[in-house]
């Protein structure tokens, strides 16, 4: 840590308290001009993005602009049409008849807040709960990821070049500087990571009774019934789980399937995968070579079979995906969340079971997922299964519906957020009793 780093950390955050509390992040008109500037830096660093994110994950510019760009700028967009609406007062009855008493609820502002981005899709996380912060009339520090140096290079470019520190600032650095800033007194604490640091960021809030929104992840199974389309199932398995290298916190972690259809299901998987990432180099990189042995040491120690691996590449960190068929749930592969190109298949033959065992081994997962062709079976078995989010023959991409709250629940999270539902995580309601005084 730099010997000045607490010193002007503390400077920061007392100047963006200040900041806050003199009313001019709450304007309306103030909020729409930040996001509007937000969404002209992004677009200004485009080219620099590309270069660091290539550089740090191995991502495309299509993939870029997929699960990073293009959802931050849809995000500003239907914040800017909607922010009046969500703004607006909402005028409610008294408690009787003869209450002679107005009320009514507006949303304030927490204060400074503190975002914490993930490595894994660093400039969506960065700027997503960032537009929170700023349509909810905060402030913002923000810590990006230190296994992503160059986008996090970049993402503190894109707001200094746009922001002035007492408004939103950015600090690099790693986990001695997280500690510290996590020791400040935020009004609002948003974090995406891993559940074993998230309950690190909660106890750390509790020292300050600071509100947590937690965005984590968890073991999401994908669950194929024996009437399901396998062609569109596999489609939907292979986008899900080979994007960014499978490092996808919404992507599916197993495979639970029927019996009876196990079998082609795994061919028709293998094939897809075969014919599209059996090179190495052209799925994206695996965030550290450290991640990369560990997960080496678990196909090692599985006691399912491997059907399928392509090529790796340790140096470069290109982990060559792997299908592991007969996994069983004590196995090596279903200790943790995966975050990698690997398909543990597991199987099932009494469906009336399936959601007993998933809550059983993995509960609450971020999202569950049910492939069939009966849409109400599916629905009944998903309502049986508490989750964050859920899909019926679909995967992931409710993420990016700025209608749909985002969020976990219980190990995977703890709030929700994407447009309204971002205003609302970054507002707490304030309730205004008037009485009219008459001469």
């Amino acid at each position: 840590m730099p010997a000045d780093f607490k010193q002007h950390a503390q400077q920061v955050f007392d100047a963006q308290k200040a900041n806050f509390l003199a009313g001019t992040t709450r304007d309306h008109d103030f909020k729409i001009a930040q996001l509007k500037k937000l969404r002209s830096a992004i677009l200004e660093h485009k080219e620099r993005i590309y270069v660091a994110m290539e550089h740090d994950l191995g991502r495309d510019r299509e993939g870029v602009d997929l699960g990073e760009i293009n959802p931050v700028l849809h995000e500003i967009d239907f914040s800017i049409e909607n922010l009046s609406k969500w703004e607006a007062e909402e005028q409610v009855p008294s408690a009787g008849p003869s209450d002679d008493t107005e009320n009514s609820i507006k949303r304030e502002g927490y204060g400074v807040s503190y975002i914490v981005v993930p490595f894994n899709y660093p400039v969506q996380l960065f700027a997503g709960p960032l537009i929170g912060a700023i349509i909810g009339g905060n402030t913002a520090i923000i810590k990006p990821s230190e296994a992503t140096p160059e986008t996090s290079k970049v993402i503190e470019d894109i707001v200094s070049a746009t922001f002035e520190s007492n408004y939103i600032h950015v600090f690099q650095g790693a986990r001695e500087e997280n500690e510290f800033l996590l020791s400040l007194p935020f009004d609002l604490i948003f974090f995406t990571g891993s559940p074993q640091v998230g309950k690190i960021v909660m106890a750390a809030a509790a020292r300050h009774l600071t509100p947590v929104i937690l965005e984590l992840g968890g073991k999401s199974p994908a669950i194929i019934m024996e009437d399901a389309d396998l062609d569109s199932t596999v489609e939907e398995l292979v986008f899900a789980r080979m994007l960014n290298s499978g490092q996808t916190c919404v992507a599916p972690d197993y495979l639970y399937v029927h019996e009876k259809v196990k079998d082609a299901l795994v061919g028709k998987l293998k094939k897809a995968v075969a014919e599209r990432y059996s090179q190495a180099g052209n799925n994206g990189k695996i965030i550290t070579q450290r991640q990369f042995d560990v997960l080496e040491q678990m196909l090692a120690r599985t006691d399912g079979t491997i059907v399928f691996r392509g090529e790796s590449d340790r140096e470069r960190r290109h982990f060559g995906p792997a299908i592991v068929d007969n996994v069983g749930f004590e196995d090596s592969l279903m200790e943790v969340e995966l975050f990698a190109p690997i398909y543990p298949v597991l199987t099932f033959n009494d469906a009336s079971e399936v959601a007993q065992t998933v809550n059983r081994y993995h509960p609450k997962p971020l999202a569950a997922y049910v492939f069939s062709a009966d849409i109400e079976n599916a629905k009944r078995l998903l309502d049986e299964i508490p989750a964050g989010d859920v899909g019926v023959n679909a995967m992931m991409l409710h993420v990016f519906n700025p209608h749909l709250p985002f969020g976990g629940v219980g190990t995977s999270g703890l709030g929700q957020y994407h447009g309204k539902y971002s205003y609302e995580a970054f507002t707490h309601p304030k309730s205004y009793r008037v009485r009219q005084l008459r001469g």
